[in-house]
């Protein structure tokens, strides 16, 4: 029975990460992953193909709609095949880049389901052959998460679809009805809607994006219904009849009430994330999970069991990426004897959709909530010279800051790249910065990130270009 230090279950990012680091300090590790392809969720069916859809059909917006006032006359043609392969193209480049990375760190990889068989084992069950058991002095499970789905509708991936399914729409649907208007909605609802589609986001609460700040939520509502979605908050779906050409959408009010039936031809189930907990043995090992399904963990990753850590989508906080990273280098460092640790106020969210939008910390809603004094700076692109020259001005940069200390308690931006600004703000809050020290701080002109020393200098009422 092969030994090792370390086994990941699962090679998402915070799987893979983990696997890295453990080997990067020197502890024998492997990997089991059931998928064909490394990467999990995230690199196969989620944030990168999602994002080369982004960027295509944005181009091919700006194309159609943008270029002609800049003096560029083209008239584009869509090619959905060859889009479709661009994507595949770079999932394809990203997962290959996975495996090229366990090779140099020399981790070893079994394919096939991996389950706790026991204190310090994980059994491989494989879609062929004899399963088989490894053992481990330290088991990390990074296994992610799996789309919720609504009670009653079945999800066929071909008109009732999940966001996998919304990677691959043979052709663009006339009329797209997303249920959700979260992040993964909302992206993936704006790509269809670029390349043609009717598009109607359903969403139970008042405003989309709930966890976001309220105002950003309120101006990106608008932004994308000048653009053309449309919304019916306040809204849930209740059935979808798919036994004729269209599809009927049955909707209520989420009070209660009448309902309405709309015409579809593809409907996108996009209501959230469930940690992907079944069939690792969790329970038979004594793991201890919470109500919602999750590994319940210490503040070292730590499950119930002593050797069992656990990570990313599967235990409690933001269903991110990076967040799952972050926390698979902790748990490697932790194992090795070393200090891992996250700071869960320090983690940046960003929706990929145009204008994006993007936050890190705390939202005017929970300062209220807990009764925090603070001050507002808030600088809009309408001012920035770089976004004016370049008509990229909706949206603004929000910053807030405690008002005894002017410590940096969150920021929230929706504008042009600003997933790429909120690192800047995101390594601030992470090294505790006054909003003085941003306001302080030398920016490059032209830049769209000039708007983020202005918001900081507005908090003490002191923009200079508004």
């Amino acid at each position: 029975m092969a030994a090792y230090d370390v086994v990941v279950i699962g090679t998402g990012p915070g799987g893979y990460v983990a696997a890295i680091r453990a080997a990067q300090l020197g502890l024998k590790t492997a990997v089991v992953e059931k998928w064909p392809t490394f990467g999990g969720t995230c690199l196969n069916i989620g944030c990168i193909p999602s994002k080369a859809l982004l960027h295509a059909s944005e181009l091919y917006e700006e194309a159609n709609h943008g270029f002609a006032d800049m003096g560029i006359a083209v008239e584009p043609k869509l090619d959905l095949g060859k889009m479709l392969a661009f994507k595949d193209d770079g999932v394809s480049g990203n997962v290959k880049g996975v495996d090229f990375l366990f090779k140099k760190n020399k981790i070893d990889t079994y394919r096939g389901v991996g389950s706790i068989a026991g204190k310090g084992k994980v059994k491989v069950t494989p879609d062929e052959g004899e399963a088989q058991e490894i053992e481990a002095k330290s088991i990390i499970i990074a296994t992610g998460s799996d789309i919720v789905r609504l009670p009653n509708i079945e999800i066929d991936e071909k008109r009732v679809i999940s966001s996998t399914g919304a990677l691959t729409l043979p052709e663009v649907p006339k009329r797209l009805i997303v249920v959700g208007g979260g992040v993964i909605g909302l992206e993936l609802g704006s790509v269809w809607r670029r390349l043609g589609a009717e598009v109607t986001v359903v969403e139970f609460l008042d405003r989309i994006l709930p966890p976001e700040d309220g105002e950003v939520s309120r101006q990106f509502e608008r932004i994308l219904k000048k653009q053309g979605m449309s919304f019916k908050l306040k809204s849930k779906v209740t059935g979808v009849d798919t036994s004729g050409d269209t599809l009927k959408v049955t909707i209520e009010p989420a009070a209660g009430g009448a309902s309405e039936v709309l015409d579809a031809d593809v409907v996108l189930v996009a209501i959230g994330r469930r940690p992907y907990t079944e069939g690792l043995g969790l329970e038979e090992a004594g793991v201890a999970m919470d109500e919602r399904g999750r590994i319940k963990t210490d503040d070292h990753f730590r499950t119930s069991v002593e050797g069992i850590y656990a990570i990313g989508d599967v235990i409690a906080g933001p269903m991110l990426a990076h967040k799952a990273e972050d926390e698979g280098v902790a748990a490697a460092e932790i194992i090795a004897g070393q200090s891992g640790h996250v700071n869960y106020g320090a983690i940046p969210s960003v929706v990929y959709t145009y204008p994006e939008v993007a936050s890190v910390g705390r939202t005017e809603e929970a300062l209220k909530a807990d009764g925090i004094a603070y001050k507002v700076g808030k600088f809009p692109f309408t001012a920035n010279g770089r976004a004016k020259v370049n008509r990229t001005t909706d949206g603004f940069v929000k910053i807030l800051a405690d008002a005894k200390t002017d410590r940096v308690l969150g920021v929230h931006m929706i504008g042009p790249d600003v997933g790429t600004m909120i690192g800047e703000v995101t390594l601030g809050v992470e090294f505790g910065a006054a909003a003085e020290d941003i306001a302080r701080t030398c920016h490059a002109h032209p830049t769209l990130s000039e708007a983020i020393k202005e918001a900081a200098l507005a908090v003490d009422g002191r923009a200079i270009h508004m």
